[in-house]
């Protein structure tokens, strides 16, 4: 009498409690558990079943549900709980994992493999595969572990699972088949295989069978395709695999490739580098293929510097330079070499600043292929866009080897309407009109010179000019040059080589 009325008075204070907190998981299971403890299973299992009305995502209350049901060998009640709970949350492993481990406790392993089944078609990690791997392996049942292993790696094709698969079948001496799920792992994962590990453990595999240059033509492949942050300890393997298989050409190609990936890895922190990339392209100079050549100057000039400032860019337009170079001597082809020129002038903003080194060479590369009105093209763009003085005479050097001294005179006409204060271009183009026995012209070009109201040098523009008439043997036309240059400056300098011209004849002072 007294304990059915402990019980009593205890279930209204267990009932009291879910009333008020149903959502508190705890309060159900010392509920359940008291029941439990009481022998009266029938009243714990209603708790248990109204506690998962409430929540029944819990799992706790499925783990002790369940464990209560084991505990009093009720097999067939816990399986029950085991399959509710793995239906409604088939995404918790721990519950498919207790479920199985109860099935293989009480034997029954065709069930446990049922429910592996029933756990597999909803995909679970790595780790619930291997479990059933590892299963099938502890009854001997090979073939059905192959078989799962099949449809790991297609549930999940990653690096992981085939190299799994791989090592599982070297365990049982299958090495053909081992190199096999190597060789389709390649193929299948294509560039996604590009991680260390599948390389690395393909590489050894062959090695410990004895077939060293397919391990070595792994490597080489892996170190191609391999993530340059992930190459250093590949080549690390690499350098001793050659050492113990390798002759001194194999250790340089090791060394080469170890260059190289140093030359990425501080490219990869610094783009911008430009001097590692010519660094780099005068190694792959010396080793690489063409192919591989252009491919590496592809790269360097995509690295445009950020600033429009002529400073940043000195050093990346011998990228170019350097590249239309290499493809016109050392390729020899001439399209490419032209169209190497032609970007690397669009590339340039000539708004701001230009290089009239890039023009004059684009022009000269025109002129070695015998192409004139090419070279002329190019030159005539330069002026246009980037009137410079380098630009101007390197034309004019161009047309006067030809023998055009109207194309010349033209030139050095639109150089001085550009640059009307520049002494230099005056002075060729009166040395020019000179050397052509156009005495007058001369004359006429310094007279137009020094009548400029602005000029960048002018104490050289006068020192030609007077040097001129003294050439001709015209002192009283000297004389005259210095008293005009006199009214202008009272420099001293300008007195002691006036007192000097008086002082001695004319052809000591030409």
């Amino acid at each position: 009498e007294e304990l059915n009325e402990y019980r009593l008075v205890k279930r209204k204070e267990f009932e009291d409690l879910v009333r008020k907190v149903r959502w508190n998981v705890n309060a159900w299971v010392k509920y359940a558990k008291w029941e439990e403890s009481q022998k009266d299973l029938p009243r714990a299992r209603s708790v248990f079943e109204r506690a998962l009305d409430v929540e029944y995502r819990s799992l706790t209350l499925w783990l002790k549900y369940a464990e209560m049901e084991m505990s009093h060998k009720n097999i067939n009640h816990a399986r029950n709980v085991w399959d509710r709970a793995c239906t409604l949350l088939p995404r918790v492993d721990q519950l498919w994992y207790k479920y199985i481990h109860m099935e293989e406790m009480v034997g029954n392993i065709g069930g446990a493999r049922q429910v592996f089944e029933r756990w597999m078609k909803w995909e679970p990690d790595h780790q619930g595969w291997r479990a059933y791997i590892r299963m099938e392996l502890r009854y001997n049942e090979v073939d059905r572990a192959r078989g799962v292993y099949e449809r790991y790696v297609r549930c999940h094709p990653t690096v992981k699972a085939w190299v799994n698969y791989a090592k599982f079948e070297g365990k049982l001496g299958e090495i053909s088949k081992a190199r096999a799920v190597y060789e389709t792992a390649v193929r299948e994962l294509g560039l996604e295989a590009n991680t260390i590990d599948l390389f690395e453990k393909f590489a050894k595999f062959e090695e410990f069978c004895k077939e060293v240059e397919r391990a070595r033509a792994i490597y080489k492949y892996a170190l191609d395709n391999v993530p340059k942050k992930q190459a250093e300890e590949l080549y690390k393997e690499y350098m001793h695999f050659e050492k113990k298989h390798g002759n001194k050409q194999e250790i340089e190609d090791v060394i080469l490739r170890k260059r190289r990936f140093q030359y990425e890895e501080d490219l990869k922190k610094n783009p911008m580098n430009y001097d590692v990339w010519f660094d780099y392209i005068r190694l792959e100079e010396s080793t690489g293929t063409h192919s591989s050549v252009r491919e590496l100057y592809e790269r360097a000039i995509a690295n445009v510097p950020l600033a429009q400032e002529k400073r940043f860019w000195q050093r990346y337009i011998y990228l170019w330079i350097n590249y239309a170079l290499y493809e016109e001597l050392e390729a020899e082809d001439v399209e490419r070499t032209r169209e190497v020129y032609r970007q690397c002038l669009k590339f340039i903003p000539h708004r701001t600043f230009s290089f009239s080194k890039v023009w004059i060479l684009a022009a000269q590369f025109e002129i070695r292929q015998k192409n004139l009105a090419g070279a002329r093209k190019i030159y005539g763009t330069a002026i246009g866009m980037a009137p410079k003085g380098k630009i101007f005479q390197s034309y004019t050097e161009m047309e006067m080897q030809l023998g055009n001294v109207d194309r010349c005179r033209v030139l050095y006409g639109k150089y001085l309407e550009t640059q009307p204060a520049n002494c230099e271009a005056w002075c060729k183009f009166s040395e020019l009109e000179k050397n052509l026995g156009e005495t007058e012209r001369a004359r006429a070009i310094f007279e137009l010179a020094v009548s400029q109201a602005m000029l960048d040098r002018p104490e050289v523009l006068w020192k030609a000019y007077i040097d001129f008439e003294i050439g001709e043997g015209e002192r009283e036309r000297a004389r005259e040059l210095y008293d005009r240059l006199l009214e202008r400056t009272k420099h001293v300098k300008v007195w002691i080589s006036f007192a000097r011209f008086e002082a001695l004849p004319l052809h000591k002072l030409a």
